[in-house]
């Protein structure tokens, strides 16, 4: 199976099991993962959640993007499917009524980053490489990640536009996770985790093994990155980590300047929206109307392709400038043609208190 779901006295555990893929999720794994989920949220006997990816490499690298790239040109749209099951997913992990203890070890990347940062005790190790790398495939951040990049301070922008991976203590630093364990102490999580009583105890069995993270890579940085993507213009965002000249930054501007430009241009409206967006469910109907339309297009199939298929790393952008993407394709893009809506519904029960560290 590649979704265990499984009950330790008051624990509910749900574990990715799909390691020689990282992980990646199919949408027969959101489904079960979803049923996992709602039959722990709705059994009194439970107290808490746990959720793990199998293998040592990571939780979850994201969703299996391959599967798109091989359906026909007619079934494409079949994809369309997945992204709604997996956005109503990601929303009721939001809004879960009790603690939603997910290991965010090794790499957590787009999807894996839906199941994690939305949850109320995200715990990230010193092996955890976080990333939305949606851009590198001609596609934008997704999964929410509008609503949590957008709130993220200058690393969310950062993060979104160059696909970069963030470690642990930058991770908590732009509010994506909690806090930091050894991966040596998982298992002793797991352990004390088996045997609670109230969901009290979950926080107490965190604090125990809690450590103070490093600094982190991208605190040095907080001015430039915060100076650099205000620029409304992504052109004068490059130019402005241009300018600045160091290492880091010249690598940001090339970092970025190698992305599609339509899906740069789609990731910074949706930013924008984001952020004066009254909640999450807000957000996943913009980047699933954003979504549908960006199956029409052909940086995503030609960055699957680069990335995953051929794995050539020299993807052919269509247009390859971001002065050739108007303004009027990006709003058609945004505008969607997914009728009727889904709604990406919550729980009805108030979400449980996030962590106070």
């Amino acid at each position: 199976m590649d979704v265990i779901a499984s009950r330790e006295g008051r624990l509910g555990r749900i574990v990715l099991n799909r390691p020689q893929a990282l992980n990646t999720l199919t949408l027969p794994m959101v489904r079960a993962f979803r049923r996992a989920l709602d039959e722990f949220g709705e059994d009194d006997g439970v107290c808490a959640v746990f959720v793990a990816g199998a293998g040592d490499r990571g939780l979850c690298a994201g969703g299996d993007v391959r599967v798109l790239y091989e359906l026909e040109t007619a079934q494409k749209r079949r994809f369309a499917d997945f992204w709604r099951e997996e956005y109503e997913l990601n929303a009721r992990i939001a809004s879960f009524p009790k603690p939603y203890v997910v290991i965010m070890d090794g790499i957590v990347m787009g999807g894996g980053v839906g199941i994690s940062a939305h949850g109320n005790r995200r715990v990230v190790t010193e092996r955890s490489r976080i990333a939305m790398p949606e851009v590198g495939i001609g596609f934008f951040p997704d999964v929410g990640a509008s609503w949590l990049l957008s709130r993220a301070g200058a690393i969310g922008p950062y993060m979104a536009l160059s696909a970069a991976s963030v470690t642990a203590a930058d991770a908590i630093d732009a509010g994506l996770a909690d806090l930091t364990i050894h991966s040596g102490d998982i298992e002793r999580l797991i352990d004390e985790l088996k045997v609670i009583d109230v969901a009290e105890d979950v926080d107490a069995a965190l604090r125990r093994l809690a450590r103070r993270p490093d600094d982190g890579q991208l605190s040095p940085y907080r001015r430039l990155l915060a100076e650099a993507t205000a620029h409304e213009k992504l052109g004068d965002v490059i130019a402005a980590f241009e300018r600045e000249g160091s290492e880091f930054s010249l690598r940001a501007a090339a970092d970025i300047g190698s992305k599609s430009p339509t899906a740069l241009k789609v990731t910074r409206a949706l930013l924008q929206r984001a952020a004066q967006a009254p909640d999450l469910e807000t957000c996943l109907t913009n980047e699933f109307k954003a979504a549908c339309r960006m199956l029409e297009t052909h940086d995503l199939y030609e960055g699957i392709r680069a990335a995953i298929i051929d794995k050539d790393r020299r993807p052919k952008w269509s247009p390859d400038r971001l002065d050739a993407v108007s303004d009027e394709a990006i709003e058609e893009i945004l505008g969607g043609d997914a009728t009727p809506l889904p709604t990406f519904k919550s729980w009805n029960p108030s979400p449980y208190p996030p962590w106070e560290s």
